[in-house]
């Protein structure tokens, strides 16, 4: 076993004027199974390119082993995906990539074929199986689920549950649960290592979060006291000094070194009392620092004139001669929250356009209320360009409105100021989303709106769907999410 030291390390982007990374230093046994876990815009895939040696960086990073990042870069997916792997690892027996494969339940035909015809979740898998081909390497995987349908998921999850030695990126709850046993977590003032998985992690944090309120009310609440304490002493003190002058008592002149002994008390009981005040509100000082404040968000849903919004029967999909689905039957009743859930290449995606009004050739009946308001998150994020303010003005939404739901979903004001180019990917499906819910709208068709978000934000959304149910259809992997939010369920 070995470790990787990362030891005072800093660094920031040149575009911007804060560090994403301030005097780090921590330790890592190459062994662990490590869920990587934070905010969007915190710096998890920045922290692994450092790793990698793309950026510079002041500080020392200290690896025994050689570090591989996934995804693989494929300059020609139209090579053959035998090529594909021999150009990741050639030293290997046929029967190993096999195994392999069949951990990850792929077919080895599959390698015959060129890699850009393989599904993303297929081309995801081989990828692994590659990289886990190699001896005495430690690898760096960067959200592998969000190509991955519901069983893709639990098969990585699985495969990577009996492998060791890497940093694994994700947002799925189930799936970290399942293969990690250390989390490494980026708060907002630290970087933390823990034993365990996620569900461990999160009990900790809540622990330590709801120590750290109970701790910062009752320093409250001392300081108060101390404060009035201190104050009525200190006036206590300037009474009695007033009184070394006061007027003669059965002739005799008051005791003014009594006196002054007894105001020298009092003002250095007042002192004391101030510095437990000071030590008091120093100790509060560094409480509730790393706790994200989670702040409600809010959804417009509006009701519709009847119960029924949409119908669907004998519903039937083709991409040339290859069928989508067919014979497909549904409602979309007011208070319906629906998820479309099926493998990859199913028609999830196809269906959600088709609802959309979208220009797809059907057969089957499909029948769609009159004047529906609907509100679409898409999957797809590469077309956010330009800045917010712009963005806004153009998809006719409150601005104000906007900037208060991502400042919600934990975006800074200097992120406002920068283009959406330069983004995460968390970060651009956070616009889609708060673009969302700023409309008001009878249906809500969000497409994997999960995608790339962050846990905590996760949670966000999954209450505010719950305490301001809108009706909605949605396409989505993340099991927990699935569970929590569904009322129905059409299965593709």
């Amino acid at each position: 076993m070995s470790q990787i030291s990362i030891s005072h390390l800093s660094f920031n982007y040149e575009s911007s004027y804060e560090n994403i990374f301030e005097d780090v230093s921590f330790t890592i046994d190459t062994n662990w199974k490590l869920g990587f876990i934070g905010r969007n815009g915190r710096g998890k895939t920045t922290f692994l390119k450092l790793l990698m040696g793309l950026y510079d960086y002041t500080g020392m990073i200290a690896a025994a082993v050689d570090l591989e990042y996934f995804p693989y870069e494929i300059r020609n997916p139209s090579l053959l995906s035998s090529v594909i792997v021999n150009t990741i690892y050639d030293d290997f027996e046929t029967w190993e990539l096999h195994r392999e494969l069949s951990l990850l339940s792929l077919d080895p035909e599959l390698l015959g074929r060129p890699f850009e015809t393989l599904s993303r979740g297929e081309q995801t898998k081989v990828l692994l199986a590659a990289l886990f081909l190699k001896p005495h390497q430690f690898l760096l995987i960067d959200e592998p689920t969000n190509h991955l349908d519901l069983e893709g998921r639990q098969i990585v999850s699985e495969y990577l549950s009996k492998k060791q030695g890497f940093i694994l990126v994700s947002h799925d709850r189930t799936f970290l649960d399942n293969c990690v046993d250390h989390v490494l977590s980026i708060n907002k003032m630290n970087i933390d290592v823990q034993q365990g998985n996620y569900s461990t992690w999160l009990f900790n944090k809540q622990r330590q979060d709801q120590f750290e309120l109970s701790q910062n009310k009752k320093l409250k609440q001392e300081i108060v006291q101390l404060k009035t304490a201190a104050k009525r002493t200190e006036n206590w003190s300037h009474a009695v000094e007033k009184s070394k002058n006061g007027q003669r008592v059965a002739g005799l002149r008051p005791d003014r070194g009594h006196i002054g002994h007894q105001s020298a008390k009092m003002m250095k009981r007042s002192k004391t009392l101030e510095k437990r005040q000071q030590k008091s509100i120093a100790s509060k000082e560094k409480l509730l620092k790393n706790i994200d404040w989670a702040d409600p968000l809010q959804i417009r849903p509006i009701s519709y004139k009847k119960d029924r919004l949409i119908s669907a029967s004998n519903l039937s999909l083709c991409y040339g001669d290859r069928p989508v689905f067919k014979d497909l039957s549904f409602e979309i009743n007011q208070g319906d929250r629906i998820a479309i859930v099926g493998p990859n290449g199913s028609g999830k995606s196809s269906l959600l356009k088709l609802l959309l009004d979208e220009p797809f050739p059907f057969s089957g009946n499909l029948d769609r209320g009159s004047q529906l308001q609907l509100s679409h998150v898409p999957q797809d994020t590469h077309f956010l360009t330009g800045d917010l303010r712009d963005y806004s003005r153009c998809e006719e939404i409150d601005e104000s409105l906007f900037k208060t739901i991502l400042r919600k979903l934990g975006f800074n004001r200097e992120q406002f100021e920068k283009d959406m180019a330069s983004f995460s990917e968390g970060q651009k499906k956070k616009v889609y989303l708060a673009r969302s819910l700023c409309q008001s709208a009878h249906l809500y068709l969000w497409d994997e709106p999960l995608n790339y978000i962050d846990l905590l934000s996760r949670v966000q959304i999954e209450e505010l769907l719950l305490e301001t149910p809108p009706t909605m259809i949605f396409v989505e992997h993340d099991r927990s999410f699935i569970d929590h939010v569904a009322t129905k369920i059409i299965k593709l």
